[in-house]
C-alpha cells in the first residue's frame, strides 16, 4: 500500500512539471527581395505548448542563420510590445542558400530548444554563374535541322530523263 501511495504521489507532482516544459517558435521566411546585407525583420512568435492563448513573455529567442560553408550568425530577438512576439534584425552576409532556426529561449523546466526551418535562397544562386535563356538555341537547332532536311530532300529527288528526239 505504501509503495502505491509513493507512485501516485510521484505521478501527481511530476505531471505539472512535465506539462510546462516546451514551447513552439513560429517564423516565416524572409521576403523574396532580401539580399546580402539587407535587413530581414524576423518576427518570432513563441508560444508555450504551441497554444495561442499562452504566449511566452520574458524569454530571449535568437534567430540563427548558417550556410553550407559553415558561416553561422546569431541575432537576439527583442520584445515587440505584443506578448509572445519578438523581433530580430537579421542580415545575411552573403548570397546563397542559408538555413535558419530559432532558439526559443524557454529555459524554464529545462525545455529550451532550437526550431529548424526550411533553407532559403538569398540573392542570386550560389553558383553566381551567368545564364542564358535556352530558347534561342532551340530555335537555331530547329532551323538547322529544317535546312538540312530540305537539302537532303533535294538530293534525293529523281532527275528527269532527257526528252527523246
Amino acid at each position: 500500500m505504501r509503495a502505491v501511495l509513493i507512485v501516485v504521489a510521484a505521478l501527481v507532482f511530476a505531471a505539472p512539471a512535465a506539462a510546462g516544459g516546451w514551447a513552439t517558435a513560429g517564423l516565416g521566411p524572409p521576403d523574396d527581395g532580401v539580399g546580402p546585407g539587407d535587413t530581414w525583420n524576423a518576427q518570432v512568435t513563441v508560444l508555450q505548448h504551441g497554444n495561442p492563448l499562452t504566449p511566452l513573455v520574458g524569454v530571449t529567442p535568437k534567430v540563427i542563420i548558417t550556410n553550407a560553408k559553415g558561416v553561422r550568425k546569431e541575432f537576439t530577438a527583442e520584445p515587440t510590445g505584443k506578448d509572445g512576439v519578438y523581433l530580430a534584425k537579421v542580415k545575411f552576409p552573403s548570397a546563397g542558400e542559408w538555413r535558419y532556426s530559432v532558439y526559443d529561449g524557454f529555459t524554464q523546466y529545462g525545455g529550451a530548444r532550437t526550431h529548424e526551418f526550411a533553407p532559403v535562397q538569398i540573392g542570386p544562386a550560389a553558383d553566381g554563374g551567368f545564364s542564358l535563356p535556352l530558347w534561342p538555341f532551340a530555335v537555331a537547332a530547329a532551323l538547322v535541322a529544317i535546312a538540312a532536311a530540305l537539302l537532303f530532300a533535294r538530293r534525293l529527288r529523281p532527275v528527269a530523263a532527257p526528252a527523246a528526239q
